[in-house]
């Protein structure tokens, strides 16, 4: 073999020497995916994407630079979240965000075992069979439980505060989410203790929300509770604005619909919930396996008072009851 075989071929072999670790190097920075899944709507989920970036940016990511977001919406198609998570394994993501209760979670376990998956949910995780248990979930699900016991007994309690002469109280749900009759089991015991009349009424579509408010311009509670739900969230204007039509006042569990214009709201703190996901996400980016992290539960509350609609309605909120609230719009 003549010497200038053997240059040639020593220079080819330390070209592909030299491009081995830069091809290794461009393997380990490749910017990872996070597959985003949810029920409802990107309009009523930007405020909640807005405090998953915090939770990401909090673990040391940033999208767009050192992560990206792929985003899936099943827009009211519930059937559709199947063929959205297939497209998220498919992409691949690196984990996947199941966010708005059981069913983009179950979506996202059906389409991979081994990709993993951080849910944010209202409903009990083990009783709904995401996990296997909060301290231990096993598998490749975790995520954030917002406790929510007994958020409608105190959302009838701060009726009964600013509202003292309310008897008659309609409750508005979402017969097609899971768990739509957690609501009612939770407040009609304390209904019952306190002589009040609760009118369930239902609304899963926006044609059935029509027939249903027109019931409620019909029926006239004395107050109106609207059920924490993607699809009723999406129409919080057409409800806010027909209360108000109407002179009822209103209370959920969603800051949106006070500050849509609706009387309050209380509940879990979504916002928080979901900051704590993306921090989670963070720390499974970075090598944690959601097996070893326990299923968070998030005990925060938000208490919203609307003064604009009180002043609407007539109503005279005691100063104890604005000391009370998280955020007084005015």
């Amino acid at each position: 073999m003549s010497a200038r075989v053997k240059r040639r071929d020593f220079i080819v072999l330390l070209g592909s020497a030299a491009a081995w670790p830069l091809a290794v190097r461009a393997q380990q920075a490749a910017v990872p995916v996070v597959g985003w899944i949810s029920s409802g709507w990107p309009d009523a989920a930007a405020g909640w994407i807005s405090a998953f970036r915090k939770g990401l940016n909090a673990a040391g990511f940033v999208e767009g630079k050192s992560v990206t977001i792929e985003y899936r919406f099943e827009e009211g198609r519930y059937d559709r979240l199947p063929v959205l998570a297939a497209e998220l394994v498919c992409r691949p993501a690196t984990v996947i965000m199941a966010f708005g209760g059981p069913r983009p979670t179950n979506a996202a376990k059906a389409a991979t075992s081994t990709i993993p998956i951080v849910f944010e949910s209202l409903t009990d995780p083990v009783a709904t069979g995401l996990v296997a248990s909060l301290n231990r979930p096993g598998g490749n699900v975790t995520g954030v439980y917002m406790l929510s016991n007994e958020i409608g007994t105190k959302q009838l309690g701060l009726l009964r505060e600013l509202v003292p002469a309310a008897k008659v109280i309609a409750l508005l749900v979402n017969p097609n989410t899971p768990g739509a009759d957690f609501l009612p089991k939770d407040i009609e015991p304390a209904a019952r203790s306190l002589g009040l009349e609760l009118r369930p009424l239902n609304a899963g579509a926006e044609r059935d929300l029509d027939d249903t408010l027109a019931s409620v311009g019909r029926q006239r509670p004395d107050a109106l509770i609207v059920q924490s739900d993607a699809f009723l969230t999406r129409q919080r204007i057409q409800i806010v604005q027909t209360a108000a039509r109407y002179a009822i006042p209103t209370i959920s569990s969603n800051r949106d619909f006070a500050t849509a214009g609706g009387l309050m709201s209380y509940g879990a703190s979504v916002a928080d919930a979901t900051y704590q996901a993306g921090i989670y996400v963070g720390r499974i980016l970075k090598g944690e396996q959601p097996a070893g992290l326990p299923v968070i539960q998030s005990a925060k509350f938000e208490f919203v008072i609307n003064l604009q609609t009180a002043k609407a309605l007539g109503l005279a909120v005691p100063p104890t009851l604005i000391a009370r609230a998280d955020e007084v719009i005015e």
